[in-house]
């Protein structure tokens, strides 16, 4: 329901266009001070607001939010129009913005060497971590004369390498894909998707391993899946996503969703349903099957958060009937399987999560052993590798790493420099050999090969960079958040870095999904740090650095606590010596979009600069697009009037106000974004450019064939952080 209202006429003091509505009503004005006597101070120059390609405002009204208790509040969104990307006045105004940011992008200083300089660092040589199935190893490399990572395999460890997928070979312009493959556990077939922009939405192919040969096996529909094998490598189970349609808007296919058994050679369309769709738009569906061919597992993740229900099989009985382990949506779980037991890590109880045995006979909570008990860090992940047990530790977002017995006794912690990040040992259940890699913001991802019983470890591979690392150091302060929470924050800087306050400082972060914000090194980041810059990450609430408890103290109406130790973060930065608001430049992406666009609105004084990725920023609206229903178990909806409440109270995009000289404002978006739809950027850029009474830029700029998480093609990467880091630079005046 919508009505029209008049709309507020304001002039900006240096004449020119009116200036927008505010979507927000302004507060209201305080009392005058009492007159001074004393001479009135000379007027300053006025100030000469950018020329933006025009943006229509259209007088749109909704009555949001009413209850039995509350009258409905009045929601403007003036640039609706532009939530529809097809019809051709918002293509016309697509490629105008377009256009206006790449030119000016183009022409700022130092551009053109900040990408010869990014080309330098980021075509390099790496390889993975090798996977045996059967009798073949399987592992990607990147080549720093390729555009995209290319899977590889081999006979053993001696053989001789064969090219499995090679992406860089299946479309001219690089618009073809490839999101994930799964081998077979005999090492005879793979399972892989194909994806065209980048984008989620995926179709699943199969190929002889072999021969190279693909098989007629083509099964669409599969964004967010992978492969699980059976046993006998005959066909796979996988989570088919049927398209929209007349019948099935795009916000309900994740409710339609189905698990599906594949058997090779057969019809897709025939394929056996083994666990039907929830009929839930924000819950997700995935069905898997250990490797000895005994469990299949089925679990229903309950939005984005983490919480999970897990029902499981034994597929050598029968009746085969679904037996529930965990059914709930409040408890993050997780589990591995081995020898007919389950090892199952949850925070049930405890928010920094324990480990259980359970015996799939008796699933009942009160039969589970517990083996390992909470500790003062968070378990991070867990795994079965040489016939023991991998725990992934975060203390203070960085990881430690332990391997236990099969009961819980600890047999030895894994040494590691301070300040980094592993991702676990990586190997198989009956493998004595594992790897694992090893990152921090000053070393380089590094993959080294263990042994699981002995605990001796070699270095396997390293990515060498032209990147002289030993100019940097990183360290991890603490500051107070509004509240008075304490947060902590990484911060990477040159070693002789000092507090003068002149730093030139990128702030980011990101503060939602149980995400945690851990050490890693970045090429663009060193490009960075080589200019003089410095790096701050803080550990927002909203992440998983410090268990289910932070994460909840970051999420739905506790949401404004997130953009709170952001904004404080900043003013640390400031109070501390290291910089100043003329110096800071933040940048977020995706719901670190929505964590930058809220701090421009609510405290555009303490920044230079913004740069918002791919982000939300209409919280009213977003689970309407895309995939955004699937996150309102994070974020709350609309539809909920006292949900509304706390949503319009931070929606970015309804908190533009004019008359403000808000910071230089760069918007990177995708125009093959399926995940968190593009019409964010659209809105948000409009009103921001219509209400920014300073001379800062507001520039939106389209990646071409992109999906959510950008290109996968190495040049574009290339030319996007070039934009970015000399719009970021060009303002810090570095």
């Amino acid at each position: 329901m919508r009505r029209s209202v008049p709309v507020i006429l304001l002039v900006a003091a240096c004449g020119g266009a009116p200036a927008p509505a505010p979507l927000v009503p302004p507060p209201a004005p305080r009392p005058a001070p009492p007159p001074v006597a004393t001479a009135a101070p000379a007027a300053p120059p006025p100030v000469a607001r950018p020329e933006f390609p025009a943006s229509r405002r259209d007088d749109v009204v909704d009555h949001l939010g009413g209850s039995d208790h509350a009258a409905p509040t009045d929601v403007r969104d003036p640039y609706r129009w532009l939530e529809d990307p097809a019809p051709p006045d918002v293509q016309a105004w697509m490629k105008a913005q377009d256009d206006y940011a790449r030119e000016r992008l183009a022409k700022l200083p130092g551009r053109e060497a900040l990408a010869a300089r990014l080309r330098e660092v980021f075509y390099f040589d790496a390889i993975s971590a090798p996977i045996r199935r059967g009798a073949r190893l399987f592992y990607s490399r990147k080549h720093k004369d390729k555009e995209k990572w290319i899977a590889y395999w081999k006979q053993g460890e001696t053989g001789a390498e064969h090219v499995l997928l090679d992406p860089n070979t299946w479309s001219s312009d690089g618009s073809s894909g490839l999101r994930g493959w799964q081998a077979s556990w005999d090492g005879k077939y793979v399972a892989y998707a194909v994806s065209e922009h980048n984008a989620d939405e995926a179709t699943l192919k199969v190929l002889e391993v072999a021969t190279g040969k693909p098989l007629p096996d083509t099964i669409p529909g599969t964004r967010f899946t992978m492969a699980s094998w059976s046993a006998d490598g005959r066909g796979f189970y996988y989570t088919y996503t049927p398209p929209a349609s007349d019948q099935l808007a795009e916000a309900d296919r994740n409710a339609a969703a189905e698990a599906r058994y594949h058997r090779l050679g057969s019809d897709p369309a025939k394929d056996a349903i083994v666990h039907p769709s929830t009929g839930h738009r924000d819950w997700f569906l995935s069905c898997f099957v250990s490797e000895d061919g005994h469990w299949l597992f089925s679990v229903i993740g309950h939005g984005s958060s983490g919480a999970r229900s897990w029902f499981y099989k034994d597929l050598r009985a029968q009746p085969r009937a679904w037996t529930t382990l965990v059914d709930g949506p409040d408890v993050t779980t997780s589990l591995e399987t081995w020898h007919d037991k389950f090892y199952v890590d949850t925070n049930d109880g405890a928010p920094r999560h324990h480990v259980f045995v359970v015996d799939p006979k008796h699933p009942e909570r009160a039969a589970w052993k517990q083996i390992i008990a909470e500790q003062d860090a968070t378990i991070d992940g867990l795994g079965v590798v040489g016939g023991r047990l991998i725990v992934n530790y975060l203390r203070d977002a960085t990881s430690e790493l332990e391997i236990h017995a099969l009961d819980g006794a600890l047999v030895r912690k894994v040494e590691m420099p301070p300040l980094g990040t592993t991702s676990g040992l990586i190997g198989r259940p009956d493998d004595d050999d594992a790897y694992f890699s090893y990152t921090s913001f000053t070393d380089v991802n590094t993959i080294y090969k263990t042994s699981v019983k002995t605990g001796k470890v070699a270095e396997w591979a390293r990515i060498t960079l032209p990147i002289d690392t030993s100019k940097f150091t990183a360290e991890q302060v603490h500051y107070k958040s509004k509240d008075q929470t304490d947060v902590t924050m990484f911060l990477v800087h040159a070693k002789d870095a000092a507090k003068t306050g002149q730093a030139k400082v990128l702030l980011t972060g990101y503060g939602g999904f149980r995400i945690s914000e851990t050490p890693g090194f970045s090429s663009r980041y060193a490009v960075f740090l080589e200019r003089g810059g410095m790096i701050a990450i803080p550990n927002l609430r909203g992440g998983g650095e410090y268990g289910e408890d932070w994460h909840k103290a970051g999420m739905l109406a506790n949401k404004q606590h997130v953009f709170d130790d952001f904004i404080a973060a900043a003013r640390y930065l400031i109070e501390s010596g290291w910089t100043s608001s003329e110096k800071l430049a933040i940048m977020g992406g995706s719901n670190g979009g929505l964590l930058v666009g809220a701090a421009t609105v609510q405290a555009p004084e303490l920044f230079k600069a913004v740069v918002c990725l791919v982000p939300l920023l209409d919280m009213v609206r977003y689970h309407k697009f895309g995939l955004g229903a699937a996150w309102m178990s994070e974020y709350g909806s609309a539809d909920d009037p006292a949900q509304f409440q706390a949503l319009y109270a931070y929606s970015p995009y309804h908190h533009v106000r004019p008359g403000v000289a808000y910071p230089a404002f760069l918007m990177m978006s995708s125009d093959h974004d399926d995940r968190v739809d593009p019409m964010h950027a659209r809105k948000f850029t409009a009103a921001l450019q219509a209400a920014t009474a300073g001379p800062a830029p507001v520039w939106l700029r389209i990646e071409r064939n992109a999906g959510h998480g950008g290109a996968d093609v190495v040049k574009q990467q290339v030319d996007e952080w070039a934009d970015v880091f000399a719009f970021v630079m060009d303002q810090l005046k570095m």
